[in-house]
């Protein structure tokens, strides 16, 4: 993937500072998500050594954050999108399942895309794979919610 255009996340949320996806957080993993074909949500992010698990192999927890942080950035742009918003809505994570299928290498750039599988004015399902070399090592389903004024996340993005 080529970049060429702003981050889904240094669009709306330049000063964030999630520690998966903030573009703000010197310390984060800076997770650049994109609008592709379809509305497809992809990502292209490629680990170091502090982020393997054993030598050669991402951890699994980071795998999660990655998982986390793109998906509920799918689920918020399409959120934005539906309700006809010019920012996105706060959302959180309300639950997610990771299903590893093989060890993921960290000696490559990873892939992720994401789809809408469910939505309505305040929810979205999203489903994500993640790639390495062109091979899926992981699946994720997790459903992320918009939130009300007076929530800690609320206005989140601005």
């Amino acid at each position: 993937m080529e970049v060429r255009e702003l981050s889904l996340q240094e669009t709306y949320a330049p000063n964030g500072r999630c520690f998966g996806c903030g573009p703000a957080n010197p310390n984060g993993l800076h997770i650049r998500s994109y609008v592709g074909a379809d509305g497809v949500i992809v990502a292209d992010w490629k680990p170091k050594l502090e982020h393997e698990a054993f030598e050669g192999y991402v951890n699994g927890g980071i795998i999660g954050v990655l998982f986390d942080c793109h998906s509920n950035w799918a689920a918020t742009y399409h959120l934005m999108k539906k309700r006809g918003l010019q920012s996105p809505p706060g959302t959180v994570t309300a639950e997610y399942c990771v299903n590893h299928l093989s060890p993921t290498p960290s000696t490559n750039t990873l892939h992720l895309l994401s789809r809408i599988v469910e939505i309505s004015d305040n929810k979205a399902v999203v489903e994500t794979t993640l790639e390495a070399s062109g091979k899926i090592t992981a699946k994720f389903k997790g459903t992320f919610v918009a939130v009300r004024e007076g929530h800690p996340a609320y206005g989140r993005w601005r």
